[in-house]
């Protein structure tokens, strides 16, 4: 039986296990492939899962220390094949190292997680990779830090995971990558790979090259303008603190479309701009207002559109356990909070924690914070 045939035929063995991550009579077997931030962050939820999980990395560095934190064992020669085999690499990379994963027959079914999916499917069908096993992925998740020391756990809870299947993939191995990304608790979202790239060029990439244009601004700024720094530009500026080489790698696989969005926003700052020194404060304005229309088209809490909240504004003093008792007078006044954000105060040892929640909860929260002594401007 031809290699490809036996991997058809293997694939299709995943048709009896249903859906959700539980494997019935068996642990999942998994090899992933890249130990950085993502790959070892979906071997830890794997392991959590009872999951045979094992690592490999051009780096064994990185393997040593993922398998340290517990995401599993080294991969060795004679391993597999496994279920599922996880590459987390680079966009450019991920082609060529699925044809070496299929060739050395490492597992059934072959899944990605890079934040492209249109080169790497070209690339993998251009070198003759068999795609009828291969489920392109990209869970929408990270942090600003990278490598396995940065890995979580938790990293992909409520997150979605894109799942981008061609014509030629069995059905059994988009159940099978779909069980597994459930298994490390993200929604899965199937999209056409064209489509994949266009909306994480306008949701992820472009967000990021904006980002570092704003942060690059401070790369020369005065200290007293430093010093001036308030919330706003940290929340602007986090995801400029990612890794630059790590970057440059998404976003040149996704050129085209992250350059229109860029063009975009280029055109919508100029205008802006030339508003301003004209003294056009309608066309200012305008912009403002579509600013405010597209944050709150984004989806809240359950992939709901977001609601508006009320914010109670606390101030505490920067020492332990007073998030923990701020959380708990929460509970005792029966509000829950949507979220929370903390601004510390430059060279004080106070900050100011707001609380999100529904309008009608914030008078009895705040009663019941004031009611214990903490400070409740309004």
């Amino acid at each position: 039986m031809s290699g490809v045939a036996a991997i058809r035929r293997e694939c299709c063995g995943y048709a009896s296990r249903p859906r959700g991550g539980e494997v019935i009579g068996a642990t999942r077997q998994v090899v992933v492939i890249g130990t950085g931030l993502i790959g070892t962050s979906v071997a830890l939820a794997l392991r959590e899962r009872g999951d045979d999980v094992r690592l490999s990395d051009r780096d064994p560095a990185y393997v040593r220390m993922a398998a340290e934190l517990g995401a599993g064992v080294p991969l060795e020669d004679g391993d597999g094949p496994a279920d599922v085999a996880v590459i987390a690499v680079p966009p450019a990379a991920v082609a060529s190292t699925l044809l070496d994963a299929q060739k050395r027959g490492l597992a059934r079914v072959y899944t990605d997680v890079a934040s492209v999916k249109s080169r790497p499917l070209r690339e993998a069908a251009e070198l003759g990779c068999d795609l009828t096993c291969y489920v392109a992925g990209h869970p929408l998740a990270g942090r600003e830090r990278s490598g396995p020391a940065a890995a979580r756990a938790d990293l992909f809870l409520g997150h979605p995971w894109a799942l981008c299947p061609t014509p030629k993939t069995l059905p059994e191995a988009v159940e099978a990558v779909t069980a597994l990304a459930e298994a490390c608790g993200a929604q899965t979202v199937v999209v056409d790979p064209e489509e994949h790239d266009r909306a994480v060029a306008l949701v992820s990439h472009g967000p990021h090259v904006a980002a570092a244009a704003v942060a690059a601004r401070l790369e020369a700024a005065p200290e007293v303008a430093l010093g001036l720094a308030g919330q706003g530009v940290r929340d602007v500026t986090r995801i400029a603190a990612s890794d630059p080489s790590l970057w440059i790698g998404i976003l040149s696989s996704n050129a085209e479309p992250v350059a229109d969005v860029i063009d975009a926003v280029a055109a919508d700052l100029a205008a802006t701009a030339a508003a301003l020194r004209a003294g056009a404060e309608t066309d200012v304005t305008a912009l403002l207002r579509r600013g405010g229309t597209g944050r709150r088209r984004l989806p809240g809490k359950h992939g709901d559109r977001a609601g508006t909240y009320a914010v109670v504004s606390v101030v505490i003093p920067d020492r332990p356990g007073e998030l923990a008792l701020l959380f708990q007078a929460a509970g005792v006044a029966g509000v829950n909070i949507e979220d929370v954000t903390i601004e510390h105060s430059p060279g004080r040892p106070v900050g100011v924690v707001e609380l999100s929640v529904t309008p009608a909860a914030a008078q009895r929260l705040a009663d019941e914070l004031r009611a214990r002594g903490w400070s409740v401007p309004g």
